[in-house]
């Protein structure tokens, strides 16, 4: 019994040593953090839009890390690609992960990942976002969205819709859209947002839901309609275009956000600081002016934080995983 009793104690004696050891090493790891160049992976290739943002952000992160921020871009597969890439790296804080609503929420559903979203990553804090705008071709015949609506009722399966592909943001919204108005859509793929608009503002297809700065531009040049902003309320950007609410669709809110990851497991230390940088990033009245500039807006300081972009991660699955499942969306 005394011989047991001494190795317990000697066992416990142990423990507390390694921990504490452990502890002074994360301590010290965090206190030299960061020490060489830290890599943001973007989940998309080069000229999109979550492409711009992470550029915007790499300028001030790069001051505010000490360190260069070097951007990787790695496409396919609806941004899983890369996102995996970022769940398989170490985490010790020299890999983030910039993301959005297709990415981080709409490929939960309408993928077979092989790592799940909220438990492989560790969230830092949501970055910036945008609503959508229901826009149509030059030539289409309405002019205010109560008018598109009862074009579409009249018309079942007649309008073709663009989207980038089975279960990105623009498909799901698409879908959305047409369960909250009672009407078939006849839903057309591409493989990207530049065919897209190419075609809509062609006239060779009838609706997208897109981005604000993508479809702002077009409707100030004539080339397309726009008739509402899926938001509560009115953009800076373009303050003659209705809410949904507004034009008579309350409620069909969508917004286009992105957020900042890194692989779970994160010494908390090491994500503090992260998270510090990036919120002395969105401070930057450069960043804020050039995200602006997108119409991007810049998330209140409470949502800046590892909790905030959890939550609205959390909102955003409960939200549009059912929409999803419920129509059989399964991008190939």
């Amino acid at each position: 019994m005394r011989a047991t009793g001494m190795t317990t104690r000697t066992i416990a004696s142990l423990a507390a040593v390694l921990a504490a050891t452990l502890a002074c090493g994360n301590g010290a790891l965090a206190q030299s953090y960061p020490s060489r160049p830290i890599t943001m992976v973007v989940p998309f290739p080069p000229g999109g839009a979550t492409d711009a943002i992470a550029r915007i952000l790499n300028d001030r992160l790069r001051q505010a890390f000490g360190q260069p921020v070097i951007i990787e871009n790695i496409g396919g597969a609806g941004g899983s690609i890369g996102v995996q890439r970022v769940v398989r790296a170490a985490p010790d804080g020299y890999t983030l992960n910039l993301g959005q609503l297709g990415s981080h929420v709409m490929n939960g559903a309408a993928l077979t990942l092989n790592y799940d979203l909220v438990k492989d990553l560790d969230p830092v804090s949501m970055v910036a976002a945008n609503p959508q705008v229901i826009a149509a071709r030059s030539g289409f015949p309405a002019n205010n969205l109560q008018e598109l609506i009862a074009w579409l009722k009249a018309n079942p399966d007649k309008a073709s819709v663009a989207t980038v592909g089975a279960g990105s943001p623009s498909h799901v919204s698409a879908v959305y859209f047409g369960n909250i108005i009672g009407a078939n859509l006849n839903l057309v793929p591409y493989r990207g947002g530049g065919p897209a608009m190419q075609d809509l503002v062609a006239n060779q297809v009838d609706l997208m839901i897109i981005q604000v700065a993508e479809a702002i531009a077009q409707s100030q040049a004539g080339r397309l309609k726009t008739f509402a902003v899926t938001s509560k309320t009115r953009l800076p950007g373009a303050p003659d275009l209705p809410t949904v609410d507004e034009a008579g669709l309350p409620g069909m809110y969508i917004s286009f956000w992105h957020g900042l990851w890194m692989p779970r497991g994160v010494p908390k230390d090491i994500l503090a600081r992260v998270n510090a940088a990036m919120v002395e990033t969105l401070a930057d009245p450069n960043v804020r002016t050039r995200l602006a500039a997108m119409h991007q807006e810049i998330p209140p300081r409470d949502q800046q934080t590892p909790e905030g972009l959890a939550a609205v991660q959390k909102a955003e699955i409960e939200k549009w995983w059912p929409i999803i499942k419920a129509a059989g969306i399964k991008a190939q």
